[in-house]
């Protein structure tokens, strides 16, 4: 009897909110962006796919050096392999990568080759945005993308001239910057919302209060919120801390609408006065079926040809259903009500929108 008592509370009993997201997830420190790292190279081994020298004049300008470089004197004679291709090596440096780490690169062809497939990156060094060279890339290019051709037609899946190298290239120096020499850090949201910024800070001060005693974190702006260190813990060991924190989200109403591919995206914010929509489409169908007309059996006519035309107007849909979305399962509902498709969805919003009648902001891509 117990038991099936306390398994009536547990069934009436609310269930809890699980919507409140860690503050990991949300928002990053402002010192721990990644920095672009971008590098010149040659790719060799293709298989005929390379660029063509003639209209990439530095593709053989590269070889040349590259092969001075070895110890190899080229002459002045042009060279005419299509086995290499002139390419653009990006990367992205963490903030706190340490000489020998491994990062991934991506590698896009600038000549007029038509695939990497099967080709290796030759050493080719990175540098940032103050020209210092933070790693070295080489290695195999993995192309997911593949080109066959014949003498009539030619098949293309994919993006076969740029392709990646997993753990590619080589940290040779880090930043300069260490964690323990940011005593006060600024916490970025990675969705901009003044709500949601100050229970970010109310939450981390309650935290740090019970914990350490002192208020840590202050709101700047809708973005930042500014975070002072306490005394007697580590940085990485106090961001480890407040980073597992929960919070409650809350974000601008919004419905995102893509005319070319019929995506609705509706947010759970969203709400919708109460409104009638009527929706239906008119399909106009016109059908030319001549006859021929032969004349009367010993009849002095000629055959001829006597025009008919068939009209036909179908009306379809035109049922007015009453929207009126409290929440997005009731707006859901009410649009479902109508049995009108994701397309129509989209015309159907737009003029609710027009009416006044959608609370939210529209988006069309």
């Amino acid at each position: 009897m117990r038991a099936l008592l306390l398994l009536l509370i547990l069934s009436l009993a609310p269930w809890p909110a699980f919507s409140a997201s860690r503050l990991k997830d949300i928002a990053s420190l402002q010192i721990s962006r990644e920095n672009m790292l971008v590098g010149y190279g040659l790719v060799v081994g293709l298989q005929g796919t390379g660029d063509g020298l003639r209209n990439a004049p530095f593709t053989e300008q590269s070889l040349k050096a590259m092969l001075s470089r070895l110890g190899i004197a080229s002459g002045d004679r042009a060279a005419r392999s299509k086995n290499l291709a002139a390419v653009i090596v990006t990367a992205k440096l963490p903030v706190f990568a340490s000489p020998g780490a491994r990062l991934d690169v991506t590698v896009s062809s600038i000549g007029d080759a038509t695939s990497l497939a099967g080709g290796t990156l030759v050493m080719t060094p990175l540098r940032g945005a103050d020209l210092e060279t933070y790693a070295a890339a080489q290695g195999p290019v993995v192309v997911s993308g593949f080109q066959a051709e014949g003498q009539a037609e030619t098949v293309t899946q994919g993006v076969p001239t740029t392709g990646r190298i997993p753990n590619g290239a080589v940290v040779e120096q880090g930043l300069s910057d260490q964690l323990e020499d940011f005593g006060v850090m600024d916490l970025q949201l990675r969705n901009p919302d003044f709500s949601t910024a100050v229970r970010v800070t109310d939450m981390i001060n309650e935290y740090t209060k019970r914990k350490y005693g002192a208020v840590t974190a202050k709101e700047r702006d809708s973005s930042t919120i500014t975070l002072k260190k306490p005394q007697h813990v580590s940085t990485a060991r106090f961001v480890a801390e407040i980073e597992s924190l929960r919070v409650e989200t809350d974000s601008v109403a919004r419905v995102v609408l893509d005319e070319r591919t019929g995506t609705v995206v509706i947010g759970a914010n969203v709400k919708v006065s109460k409104v009638a929509v009527s929706h239906g489409t008119l399909s106009v169908r016109v059908s030319e079926l001549p006859k021929v007309v032969q004349p009367n059996p010993f009849a002095n006519g000629d055959t001829a040809v006597e025009p008919s035309t068939e009209i036909t107007a179908v009306q379809e849909g035109g049922q007015i259903a009453t929207v009126d979305g409290t929440d997005l399962q009731e707006l859901i509902s009410g649009l479902n009500q109508l049995g009108v498709k994701p397309t129509d969805i989209i015309a159907i919003l737009q003029a609710i929108k027009s009416a006044g009648a959608l609370q939210a902001e529209l988006v069309l891509q």
